[in-house]
């Protein structure tokens, strides 16, 4: 298990080496910028904003979608839910951004764009709908 998260870890440094020094760091920045104009809008529909960043190739990733999309219909546009491939060149910023050490990791935003609550690797629908309950979000 921590070959396979440190194999995961060198995975997003190289990618995020690598668009560091690629010509395309003003795109990065400015997908960047535009994240935080969509939480910002986000803010104004939704009560929670649930980030979600992994990869497509990551498995438990790909365990995460069907989460997502059961918090989804539940909750609707109370909870606004994004997702960054990392693996990506448009989606390796938020790794840094966000300050990643592993995929998956969930970010929750309040309706004000601040954190309140991080967890890292699979997170069950129970547990994050628990937790959303908690933070008086209800479906």
């Amino acid at each position: 298990m921590k070959k396979i998260a440190l194999y995961v870890l060198m995975m997003i440094l190289s990618v995020t080496i690598a668009c560091n020094k690629n010509d395309n760091d003003a795109n990065a920045l400015n997908a960047v910028s535009t994240e935080t104009q969509a939480v910002k809008e986000n803010k104004k529909t939704s009560q929670v904003t649930f980030i979600e960043i992994g990869s497509v190739n990551c498995i438990p990733c790909r365990m995460m979608q069907p989460v997502m999309e059961k918090i989804k219909q539940k909750y609707g546009s109370k909870v606004s839910i994004v997702f960054y491939d990392v693996w990506t060149n448009e989606g390796a910023p938020y790794a840094q951004k966000f300050g990643i050490r592993v995929i998956p990791t969930q970010v929750f935003l309040d309706s004000e764009g601040k954190e309140f609550f991080r967890h890292e690797g699979y997170f069950p629908y129970e547990a994050i709908d628990e937790l959303l309950q908690k933070q008086g979000i209800k479906p």
